[in-house]
């Protein structure tokens, strides 16, 4: 079963799946995946999107691509003591920690691809512009079936992640950037379609209606398929959501006080909950260290703490983790308590303190405006493309909105579906600052 797990496969067409033999042994399949990564172009534009804070001012705080690769480096650990732990367990199978390693690494790199522009705001944006069309029963949203159109109305940045390393990248609808196995299935947290939101209320999925014969492939060739249809986790997905977890709910909290939006004291709750009281009081009071290299050294000291317990819940809850009834995460799981209210605390005083401040709420608002432009322009022009017979007698706005997309435009095809995820591939692909050149040139703004 482990070996399943730990599949070199790559796909390239449903007559071309072929485990990679090409290795050295400077660089195995899973470090080209890590490779393939950080050399695509998804990757770097994530170096202006936004994490939390919408076209910041200030340079030291994350964009989803320093956050991407801090999660990986907590990944990267984590993945080798997983695999010291696993080759342990099952010792014939010879398994190298550091490939688990690269494995947990990559899919962490990969796990925030595809985030549109302004984050979460820009997700929630695209979402409620489909289901307010949809409300309004809209001629252009009328040929799309249902489980299409809950595809865009529940869209989500996992799903997109999905969609673009195994069908966008590199290698359009052959394949991707045609990862490992392992490496796909590690990178998904949520194994169920758009249509199971209903079911847990929450727009949590990781994969579109047009992935679904591709993902049932895959999931059958890891053996995480259950007897009634349904999917299991990849076992490593629990460590790169893990991290994923540890980073945003610490490193959010140090943008906040870089920006002033929180203070020091607000912190100190949660880093007693971590670090101890000892360690925090000899940290606040040394004056050898500025506030920043207080919140610094406390988060690194918190992260470090955080990720040793998680190893040891991964490997106590092992056989849940490989069974049909697998637990709900690694966090919920903790057995220290005070750990597991640390982290909890520095969510809530995110929720509490960040996601309300002032002036993100007014950068969100403009990103609000900013993508409906976007969606109003491009999605009408593309129904009017599907609707014409003849191109040429599109509108001249239709025309010269298609035109401004070059080689990302949607083509004619039967499926109105497929040209509709293509429109939001090209939005989803934008940084913030494209996204907002583009909806003032739409707008007339842009000279």
């Amino acid at each position: 079963m482990i070996k399943k797990l730990l599949s070199k496969k790559r796909y390239y067409s449903n007559k071309e799946i072929v485990e990679d033999e090409k290795e050295d042994y400077f660089r195995s399949s899973f470090h080209k995946d890590y490779d393939r990564i950080i050399f695509s172009n998804s990757f770097r534009r994530l170096s202006k999107k936004t994490q939390v804070h919408p076209l910041s001012k200030n340079d030291h705080v994350h964009n989803r691509l320093t956050h991407s690769l801090e999660v990986a480096s907590v990944g990267r650990s984590l993945g080798i003591r997983a695999g010291e732990f696993l080759n342990k367990k099952y010792p014939d199978d010879k398994i190298n920690p550091y490939n688990v390693a690269y494995i947990v690494q990559t899919a962490c790199l990969a796990h925030d691809i595809g985030n549109p522009p302004f984050g979460h705001a820009g997700e929630e944006v695209i979402k409620e512009w489909f289901k307010k069309n949809k409300e309004k029963e809209k001629d252009f949203l009328k040929k799309l079936s249902p489980e299409q159109l809950e595809d865009f109305i529940h869209l989500d940045g996992n799903a997109q992640s999905f969609r673009i390393v195994s069908q966008i990248e590199n290698n359009l609808f052959a394949g991707g950037m045609n990862l490992t196995f392992a490496t796909l299935g590690t990178l998904v947290k949520y194994p169920h379609s758009s249509n199971n939101c209903k079911n847990i209320d929450k727009s949590k999925f990781n994969y579109f209606l047009s992935e679904a014969d591709f993902f049932q492939l895959l999931f059958n060739e890891l053996g995480l398929c259950r007897d009634d249809g349904s999917f299991k986790r990849h076992p490593l997905s629990y460590l790169m959501e893990a991290s994923d977890d540890i980073c945003y709910g610490l490193l959010d909290l140090q943008d906040a006080f870089e920006l002033k939006i929180i203070n020091l004291q607000s912190m100190k709750k949660i880093f007693i909950f971590i670090c101890g009281q000892k360690e925090v009081d000899e940290t606040y009071r040394n004056k050898k260290y500025t506030d920043i290299q207080k919140v610094s050294r406390l988060v690194a000291k918190s992260i470090d703490k955080l990720a040793r317990h998680v190893m040891e819940v991964f490997e106590n809850n092992f056989d849940a983790i490989m069974s049909d009834d697998q637990p709900k995460d690694l966090i919920d799981n903790f057995t220290n308590h005070e750990l597991k209210d640390g982290i909890m605390e520095a969510k809530k005083l995110g929720s509490k303190k960040i996601f309300n401040e002032k002036r993100k709420i007014e950068l969100e608002l403009g990103a609000y405006n900013i993508i409906e432009t976007l969606l109003n322009n491009l999605i009408f022009a593309t129904y009017e493309l599907y609707t014409n017979d003849n191109e040429k007698e599109l509108s001249f706005k239709s025309k010269r909105v298609l035109e401004l997309m070059g080689d990302d435009r949607p083509t004619k095809t039967k499926s109105l579906y497929n040209m509709y995820q293509r429109v939001i591939d090209y939005i989803v692909g934008m940084t913030d600052n494209h996204a907002k050149h583009l909806a003032h040139q739409l707008i007339g703004m842009g000279y």
